[in-house]
């Protein structure tokens, strides 16, 4: 509980100086800061609070505003006078953008899953003290972590492989990492060892020990080494761009780039639509990064709770 205190400011005063001392709140033996440094503060902290949220707000806005309204405003509106849904209808009608965005789903939630079982029991095996091979497991690991095998190795293994313009390609390369690794790990080896060896003693086989105590034990970890996997497997375009001839498996990060960094055009057959009317380009662009935003917006603050916690734990002992 905090408590607060008063603490006089030092001063040089005369002998018939009778004006009160001036004083500060304490707060756990922190003096608060003073009117001019709390309105200096507050106004730095706005300042950089707007620089953040209004680009978002304006991304919003052109998104929803009415096509003569983004014309007039020369393509970027922050304060939409009306709504208007139509470029979400198109970019959902089942063209490029829905078969794209589904691709993204499948390919998030099954790399995550298998990033996951990968990671988790390679963290659990490399914390078992005395097991065969754990140092040198452990030691690829951490090479692995300190060299890059670079692009053009990892291109000929996918090659090798036949993984080329599969949706696998945008998996198995990256579905373990290193670091992600030695945070499981490190959580594993703070588990206490009085649950296990009493596990052990009832007769508890080592898969059982993982499955009944040491995943039930890591939710906080799970759940933020589950957003690195999946906001990394969301937001990767680059193994697309090496591995996807074939733009009808674009994931969605790779649609962005192309139609909104690089600037190509949406038409209709784009689009999977007859309409003689289209949009602006900069309406589409914008609801193309609003949908590309949102899933991970919303998927963020379930987890929050969990981070601070399961990051810390991981990385106490490496």
């Amino acid at each position: 509980m905090s408590t607060t205190t008063t603490v006089e400011r030092s001063r040089t005063t005369g002998p018939n100086d009778r004006r009160r001392p001036r004083t500060r709140p304490v707060v756990d033996g922190v003096a608060m800061p003073g009117p001019l440094e709390r309105t200096v503060k507050g106004v730095v902290l706005t300042i950089a609070c707007a620089l953040v949220i209004l680009p978002f707000v304006g991304i919003i806005s052109t998104s929803l505003a009415t096509p003569e309204q983004v014309t007039e405003a020369g393509g970027f509106v922050l304060l939409p006078t009306g709504i208007d849904l139509s470029a979400y209808q198109m970019i959902f009608a089942g063209g490029v953008v829905t078969q794209a965005l589904w691709i993204s789903f499948l390919v998030t939630a099954i790399g995550t899953a298998l990033s996951l079982a990968l990671t988790t029991t390679l963290g659990w095996a490399l914390s078992r003290k005395g097991a065969f091979g754990v140092r040198a497991m452990l030691l690829l690991v951490l090479i692995s972590l300190l060299f890059n095998p670079g692009i053009i190795p990892s291109y000929l293994v996918v090659q090798r492989l036949g993984l080329l313009d599969t949706l696998w390609a945008l998996i198995i390369p990256t579905s373990v990492s290193a670091f992600n690794v030695v945070v499981v790990r490190a959580f594993f080896v703070q588990l206490p060892n009085e649950v296990i060896d009493a596990a052990r003693i009832d007769g508890a086989t080592e898969w059982q020990l993982f499955w009944r105590i040491g995943l039930p034990l890591s939710k906080p970890v799970l759940a933020v080494v589950g957003l690195f996997y999946g906001v990394g497997y969301w937001n990767a375009f680059f193994n697309a761009l090496l591995y996807m001839s074939d733009a009808s498996k674009w994931p969605l990060q790779l649609v962005l780039r192309t139609y909104v960094v690089d600037g190509a055009q949406l038409g209709s057959q784009d689009l999977g639509i007859d309409a003689a009317s289209l949009p602006p380009q900069t309406s589409l662009q914008m609801a193309i990064l609003v949908v590309s935003i949102v899933p991970v917006l919303l998927v963020y603050p379930f987890l929050q709770r969990h981070f601070a916690k399961g990051m810390l734990t991981g990385a106490v002992k490496g």
